[in-house]
């Protein structure tokens, strides 16, 4: 399959390396306005280097395309693209607005062409893991989470970050990832209650969301910018059976606590991942690759990532508000 990347920054730079290295895909173009950045990617990938993303895909007809721009600009890229009949692989958030994620589904559908966004979380290992520990019954009926995710203030060349307008600020951007696979574990959501600091002189923001859905099951995520530390996940799944802990920061990949049946103690067994060849990143766009030569459907799906957008906003709203938001009509 040959491919190009438009947008050579960090999520650039992975997806370069990754397709790369991906038996049955050519790289065959990467585009950046910024030319050492397009060359870094070219140099990692086997690709050509464009400053011009249209005269890339005049010369090098691809036919999938991986967005990896800033998210304001993913709506107007990814209708361009669709509308020349290109598959598109998109990183998250999907757009700023689900009007604007709905009419990329749409028009996407329309021309026939495939549209898939980079809810990665879904292919990370532990979380896939704690998933399936859930769904089969290990820990009893799942009742609460608690989800944790804390990295550094993002740096970018012109700081769009910095502008919520441009990035959508951390709910949109950092917790959605949360949001997100809480959603795929829990499935309809029924309301939503956020709060949200306001970003000091050194980028640091704080928010907390609550999550509570239909079948009654809730969940808390916290989202964090500006922590000193190494980007850091954790997350705790309480059942009536049973507790799964993760927390990035250690060795194992999950802490698997399953009650005894009354008998007082508790029996702690180490679930190690599996090892992996590749990372998370890898398997998702490897994913979305296979998905476009099958005509399979993804394991996140645009209506998935709508969702995920949907429940962002009624987040900024509560933040906004200082009151829960419902969420009416909101199915899994």
């Amino acid at each position: 399959m040959n491919i190009a990347i438009i947008g050579c920054g960090t999520m650039g730079m992975i997806y370069a390396h990754n397709l790369g290295n991906m038996p049955g895909v050519q790289v065959s173009g990467v585009a950046d306005l910024i030319q050492e950045r397009a060359d870094q990617a070219a140099a990692v990938s086997g690709a050509a280097s464009y400053t011009n993303w249209e005269e890339m895909l005049e010369k090098e007809r691809p036919e999938t395309v991986a967005v990896c721009l800033p998210t304001y600009l993913h709506t107007t890229f990814v209708l361009s693209l669709a509308q020349r009949g290109l598959h598109v692989i998109c990183e998250k958030p999907a757009a700023l607005t689900v009007e604007d994620a709905k009419e990329m589904e749409a028009v996407c559908s329309q021309h026939g062409v495939r549209l898939f966004i980079g809810h990665v979380v879904r292919f990370f290992p532990n979380y896939r893991n704690a998933l399936e520990q859930v769904r089969s019954g290990t820990i009893g009926e799942a009742k609460m989470a608690h989800f944790k995710r804390c990295g550094s203030y993002p740096q970018g060349v012109d700081f769009w970050y910095h502008d919520r307008a441009k990035s959508g600020g951390i709910i949109m951007d950092l917790i959605i990832h949360d949001i997100d696979f809480a959603c795929w574990l829990f499935g309809d959501v029924e309301s939503v209650y956020a709060s949200v600091t306001s970003p000091d002189l050194n980028g640091m923001e704080y928010a907390q969301v609550t999550m509570k859905f239909s079948s009654g099951a809730i969940a808390n995520l916290t989202g964090f910018w500006g922590y000193a530390g190494p980007f850091t996940t954790q997350f705790e799944i309480s059942g009536d059976g049973g507790i799964i802990r993760f927390d990035s920061n250690q060795v194992q990949s999950l802490d698997l606590k399953i009650a005894s049946g009354g008998s007082g103690s508790e029996e702690a067994v180490q679930v190690p991942s599996s090892p992996v060849l590749h990372d998370p990143y890898y398997l998702e766009v490897q994913h979305f690759i296979e998905c476009i030569r099958e005509g399979s459907e993804p394991i996140v799906s645009a209506a998935d990532a709508c969702r995920a957008i949907e429940i962002a906003l009624a987040c900024e709203q509560s933040a906004r508000t200082g009151q829960p938001v419902r969420m009416e009509g909101m199915t899994s």
